[in-house]
């Protein structure tokens, strides 16, 4: 039975590396029902919005979506396609592995991770108040009354912090349960708890409490601060990592940077009723049409996605094709070549053709 799936071509570089990751993910054997949709800048040229209603209703009927990467203004314009959709279906579950393969430049070995990072709370939630604003110049003034000897000075902008407990257990639940799943032996829940008491102190809380389920599982805590030092120092020594929003973001593009970067970076957006799929880095709209930029994060995201639809054989078989053409180091993108300007660099089309050839065992 073909399993249906949106595929969402994004922009920039987004529509040629999606059409290479669809030939790859079709030469595993399994097969897809694709429903090809537009979003980002170019169907903001097209529909008025980044995130046309079609595609929210092709997500609607096949609750599973793979995207190539969209472009997201920084500072002006509409905000990111990402978490309006993470918002829309509630995908609370940012799935983020950092994995060293040999044959990508890292200074370290033996990595293999994953950060699950709380999607839909923290100061993420959007809940901000705008400097000069009547609102928040009452809050300013009931900070004052709390605090007298707080120097607060106008202009200032407001963000709140929101943490509960149903929003907790459930990124934590889905922390321990992936680890019983792919026999994971550890979770390090990750705050902040020593300062803000009431909101990570909570997240600490019922992590610690939802730990007591699962005795087979390992439990510790860690202090972000602390987190971001150990993982440059001894990444070896961790396996999942749960924490809230804006920690799991930051600390995601770390555990990408010890692995080689956002290249390599595969993520994964899953709530109770779907998932999307997606490659971590940007849309490099400057090398759009180029045929140069590497596919690895967007294959492995597929690789990601055949294992959410039980495909799993076929998700090992990728990922073993994908290891070794990385490997041998013939017929991959410049950016994975010790030299840059090396002209035995493939394109994007080419390292997708190298890893059918492994998949169909040539």
């Amino acid at each position: 039975m073909a399993h249906a799936v949106t595929l969402i071509r994004g922009d920039g570089t987004g529509p040629e590396l999606i059409e290479a990751g669809r030939r790859v993910l079709e030469a595993t054997g399994v097969q897809f029902e694709w429903d090809v949709v537009e979003a980002g800048v170019d169907a903001m040229e097209q529909y008025g919005t980044p995130l046309p209603e079609n595609v929210l209703d092709s997500m609607r009927r096949t609750h599973v979506a793979w995207k190539a990467p969209i472009t997201t203004p920084i500072g002006t314009g509409f905000r990111s396609v990402n978490v309006a959709f993470r918002k829309e279906f509630d995908l609370y579950a940012n799935v983020r592995p950092a994995k060293t393969y040999k044959g990508v430049r890292s200074r370290y070995e033996n990595i293999d991770l994953v950060l699950i990072r709380e999607n839909t709370e923290d100061l993420y939630a959007g809940i901000e108040f705008e400097e000069g604003k009547p609102e928040t110049v009452e809050l300013v003034n009931w900070i004052r009354s709390k605090q007298p000897k707080a120097v607060i000075r106008e202009p200032v902008g407001i963000s709140i912090k929101p943490i509960s407990i149903p929003g907790t257990e459930r990124i934590v639940r889905f922390a321990f349960e992936y680890a019983v799943k792919n026999n994971r032996k550890k979770v390090t829940a990750v705050t902040k708890a020593n300062i803000m008491k009431f909101t990570d102190g909570l997240f600490l809380a019922v992590a610690k409490d939802v730990s007591k389920s699962y005795p087979g599982i390992a439990y510790e805590e860690m202090l972000v601060d602390n987190m971001c030092m150990q993982l440059v120092q001894k990444p070896e020594l961790y396996d999942v990592l749960v924490l809230p929003n804006l920690y799991g973001d930051i600390l995601s593009d770390l555990c990408a940077g010890l692995v080689g970067g956002l290249g390599v970076a595969p993520g994964a957006n899953i709530g109770d009723n779907g998932a999307m799929f997606e490659a971590v880095h940007g849309s490099a709209p400057k090398y759009k049409g180029q045929n140069k930029v590497n596919p690895m994060a967007l294959i492995l995201s597929g690789m990601l996605m055949l294992r959410y639809l039980d495909e799993n054989d076929a998700a090992d078989r990728l990922e073993k094709a994908v290891s070794a053409v990385v490997a041998e180091g013939k017929s991959v993108t410049y950016d994975m070549k010790p030299d840059r300007n090396d002209p035995t660099a493939v394109g994007t089309s080419q390292m997708a053709d190298a890893i059918i050839a492994k998949l169909q065992g040539k």
